[in-house]
């Protein structure tokens, strides 16, 4: 079947409208005989000859009458569609926002954000999912609108990535702990129980290979697959967790925190999002948002933590 010509509906609409083919023209800047065009292509593409001659006007068909108000509607439709996007009114806005992060984020930032949210847009309804792995897929197929993290090997190469802070890698145990009094130093730390945290359930980390370089090896005791097991387990136990300072600040309260004796690359955290949001006003406020949440939130200061040096 041949795709119909969709512009033959502004010129119907408007020849509905008028009664008139001269009329029509002026209205569409168009000559009478191109009018006169596009009512035969109309008339044809419906089957049905829309206006007949009564004396020395036109008049509407049974069809045509039909058709008039859905071909006005539909016209109405494809102007808005094209017409540039309106001011974006939050008060007024009601959707739903769906957010991919490791678990910390919510903890850390997530009080700020929906404050902000809802004082800014009330209608506005943010999801929170855990981030299982880094693959860009969820935000691809839409069933997720941003997400946070360190962006990695399995994001789509099209993702728009946007930094959002440095962090660093710190050491956490419990309070109490041998490692909470004096120096800790390289071989300390190596001596004690660790807890790895990997996603994929690997069985070394980067600490692992810093240690390695030192000629120490440390004695992994369990693997986790996020910072908030690996900190209850800390807390709970001797044993030493190591994760990112900005990002696990609410959650290591209570706990002593201490700069590592080995060097560990910094961390990027960064925003990601599928590009077909780029341009979306709703979406770039949202953005806005969590870019400032990061800002404004920071880690906490205990008593018990050990100046970063």
């Amino acid at each position: 079947m041949s795709r119909p010509d969709l512009n033959l509906l502004v010129t119907l609409d408007v020849l509905l409208a008028e009664g008139s083919v001269a009329r029509a023209a002026r209205r569409l800047k168009l000559s009478p005989s191109a009018m006169s065009r596009a009512l035969a292509r109309s008339r044809e593409a419906t089957g049905d000859p829309l206006l007949v001659r009564a004396g020395r006007g036109l008049v509407p068909t049974p069809r045509a009458i039909e058709l008039s108000s859905d071909v006005g509607r539909l016209v109405k439709e494809a102007e808005a569609v094209l017409r540039p996007v309106e001011r974006l009114d939050l008060t007024r806005l009601t959707r739903s926002f769906t957010l991919r992060n490791s678990d910390g984020f919510v903890e850390n930032f997530g009080p700020a954000l929906l404050a902000r949210v809802a004082e800014e847009a009330p209608g506005v309804q943010l999801r929170f999912v855990p981030k299982p792995d880094k693959d860009s897929g969820p935000m691809r197929e839409g069933t997720v609108d941003l997400e946070t993290g360190v962006v990695g090997g399995s994001t789509g190469p099209e993702v728009r990535v946007q930094a959002l802070f440095r962090d660093r890698f710190v050491g956490v145990v419990r309070a109490g702990h041998p490692l909470s009094e004096g120096r800790i130093t390289t071989t300390r730390f190596a001596a004690g129980r660790h807890i790895l945290i990997s996603r994929r359930g690997l069985d070394r980390g980067p600490v692992d290979d810093a240690l390695e370089l030192a000629g120490l090896t440390r004695k992994v005791t369990t693997v986790v697959g996020g910072f908030a097991e690996a900190l209850a387990l800390a807390r709970g136990s001797d044993l030493i967790a190591t994760v990112p300072e900005r990002y696990t600040g609410i959650l290591r309260e209570g706990l002593f925190t201490f700069a590592l004796p080995v060097k560990l690359a910094a961390l990027t955290i960064s925003l990601l999002w599928h590009p077909r949001l780029e341009a979306d006003p709703a979406h770039r406020w949202l953005r806005g948002l969590v870019k400032e949440a990061c800002r404004l939130s920071s880690p906490p200061s205990h008593g018990g933590e050990k100046p970063m040096p």
